[in-house]
């Protein structure tokens, strides 16, 4: 797949090689890092390596590292760890344009009686502030709000909107799976009690991730066990985790470079791909975004016809988001901020990678116009 240019890294990303050597080294650990023999030790120590590691990153300490199965679960964790801290607050606050792994636990707990106010978003997909403020109560539990859309990039003023919920005595979590190795993050100066993570976002394997839980909160579990301190049970997957702690290690190290060569792959793209494409616009072009991530609205026919012409060109990128694109539904972030459903099925997301190249982005300018034009003829 050497000639493969994929640009749906917000999916998935290709694992790091540094990743995959830590996890060929660690699948021959076959202790339980919970036995106090050598073997056990041993897998023990990958471990330890990986929490202070995945802290690094954040800028948290390894304490207040929990390993899960991915961001799914870590989001579960802490909204349902929230409420059974406060039972006696029924009421949570999150945004229309969250992921649905947020979305759907939030539907289902109004269905078990609690009420969830979802804030909105303008065009540009930048939350409703005084909306947020105006529905904070002594009620609420939690309020739970993505650092970076995983469809627009469009980054949400995390430390500001954390700074508010906190003067009003309620926790904040952060759904930080597109954010983390992507955009700075350092715990110590914002003011989040709990952040997801998923390590497939960024060259670790899929089913590993992590939640922050700052210390002082101790969340009830949702699978029951003496692992990480009680928090998550079951015994952890040691190769998995300690690829995550490469993959941490690695986005911290080259996230200023790395942020900064993908930025100027995806205003070229974006810049080349407007010229040549009448009515074409970029989704939230003028909010603050991570640079990877590029929501292009073709302005005329359905992008799964022309995504099937870039696959078959051997180049992977999606419609909206890779939990979604499955259906023909318009995207639910694309409609909350005012997009038509027409508008939104008719718009492509690229997403890139530290390993994408300027020749890729050349061969995505060549052959998405070429496509669209094809459908227009079509």
């Amino acid at each position: 797949m050497s000639d493969l240019v994929y640009l749906d890294n917000n999916a998935t990303t290709p694992l790091a090689p540094e990743c995959v050597e830590v996890l060929a080294q660690a699948l021959l650990e076959f202790g339980n890092p919970s036995s106090k023999h050598k073997a056990g030790e041993a897998a023990k120590a990958y471990l330890a390596t990986a929490r202070a590691q995945t802290a690094k990153l954040l800028g948290a300490t390894p304490a207040e590292v929990v390993f899960t199965s991915g961001g799914t679960e870590a989001n579960h964790l802490a909204i349902l760890g929230a409420l059974a801290l406060f039972p006696e607050r029924r009421h949570l606050i999150t945004s229309a344009v969250e992921h649905p792994s947020t979305l759907l636990l939030m539907r289902h707990l109004e269905n078990q009686g609690y009420r969830v106010t979802y804030l909105n978003v303008d065009s540009q997909g930048k939350l409703d502030l005084e909306q947020l403020e105006h529905t904070l109560t002594p009620k609420t539990a939690l309020v739970s709000l993505m650092w970076a859309n995983n469809e627009t990039g469009v980054l949400f003023p995390i430390a500001e909107l954390a700074a508010k919920v906190k003067a009003q005595g309620v926790l904040f979590h952060s759904d930080a799976v597109q954010a983390a190795g992507k955009v700075p993050i350092d715990l110590k100066q914002t003011p989040v009690d709990l952040l997801s993570l998923s390590g497939h976002k960024f060259h670790a394997p899929k089913g590993v991730g992590a939640l922050f839980v700052r210390r002082g909160l101790k969340l009830a579990p949702m699978i029951f066990g003496h692992q990480e301190r009680g928090q998550r049970g079951g015994t952890e997957n040691v190769p998995g985790i300690a690829a995550l702690g490469v993959a941490a290690e690695l986005a911290q190290r080259e996230l200023a470079q790395g942020k900064a060569q993908i930025e100027v792959l995806r205003d070229r793209l974006e810049r080349e791909l407007i010229k040549r494409l009448p009515g074409a616009f970029v989704v939230g072009s003028g909010a603050p975004r991570v640079a990877n991530t590029s929501c292009l609205c073709l302005g005329q026919g359905e992008a799964e016809w022309v995504l099937t012409r870039l696959d078959q060109a051997g180049i992977c990128a999606s419609a909206g988001a890779a939990c979604t694109s499955a259906g023909s539904e318009p995207s639910h972030v694309l409609r909350a901020m005012g997009l038509t459903p027409e508008q939104a099925l008719s718009t492509i997301r690229f997403s890139l990678s530290r390993y994408t190249t300027a020749a890729e982005i050349e061969r995505v300018i060549t052959v998405l116009p070429k496509a669209v034009q094809e459908l227009a003829i079509v």
